[in-house]
């Protein structure tokens, strides 16, 4: 074994060494992974590294493979679909209730962009590792399956609602699904942003915001967006938020029955 094999199987040792442990009261932290029974979990763990997903971060772009597969814990990540004219519209949104980035076959490319919206940690491995788990069957193919079917459900309701619904239904449920993820009615997000990921005009969003604010639903101030009334909100969103959270609480109750 020559200098070079040395230091490199020492530089991975390190590398190791100093990753954050991973715990199982850590890991269960992402409702999935906290699902899987304690032995599947376990032998995930030599897979699992924690790690920082700070806003901005993109994890993956359209028509990239995907290296990673990323479980959230505090962070949450937008999946965007982006026009050729760079025009951006989210999909759909994980939390800590899910994952992305699964890709069940070797070569398989991205069909959307995944940017850390709100920062925050998050558990990641490697794409072929979570194939090879996948492949031994049990709990967790069940559990990644289940959750896709709630996904696609969030995904055809946004499609549904960016038709049919309104500007202030629209907000209403953008700002819900953020309230699912968070561990408080305090969110950190500017106006552009949120017309960025509606895809409507930041003019458009100014208004909705007002009159929900005027409707004593929500206070905005300095990219500060605080929810005074959480039920007002379900309730001005109406179906564009409902049907996809029914699909997300059936999830919760599978999940909780493995």
């Amino acid at each position: 074994m020559n200098n070079t094999q040395v230091n490199a199987i020492q530089n991975n040792a390190y590398k190791i060494a100093s990753r954050p442990a991973v715990t199982y009261s850590g890991a269960q932290q992402n409702e999935l992974l906290g699902a899987l029974p304690r032995d599947v979990l376990e032998s995930l763990f030599e897979h699992l590294e924690l790690i920082q997903l700070p806003f901005g971060q993109e994890l993956f772009e359209f028509g990239s493979a995907m290296e990673y597969v990323h479980f959230p814990t505090t962070a949450i990540v937008s999946l965007l679909y982006v026009m050729e004219d760079g025009a951006t519209t989210e999909i759909a949104v994980v939390g800590h209730e899910g994952v992305v980035g699964v890709s069940l076959f070797e070569g398989e490319r991205a069909m959307c962009s995944a940017v850390v919206q709100a920062a925050g940690y998050g558990y990641r491995m490697k794409a072929q590792h979570l194939r090879d788990a996948f492949a031994k069957g049990g709990a967790l193919p069940a559990l990644l399956m289940r959750y896709n079917t709630a996904l696609f459900a969030q995904m055809a309701q946004n499609a549904v609602g960016g038709r049919h619904s309104s500007i202030e239904q629209k907000l209403c449920r953008w700002l819900l699904d953020r309230l699912d993820r968070s561990p408080s009615n305090a969110l950190k997000v500017t106006q552009e942003m949120i017309s960025i990921m509606l895809g409507v005009r930041r003019e458009s969003i100014t208004a909705a915001a007002g009159k929900l604010q005027d409707d004593g639903l929500i206070t905005y101030r300095r990219g500060n967006i605080t929810v005074l009334d959480r039920s007002g909100l379900e309730a001005y969103a109406g179906e564009c938020y409902k049907v996809a959270k029914t699909e997300f609480d059936r999830l919760r109750v599978d999940v909780a029955r493995c």
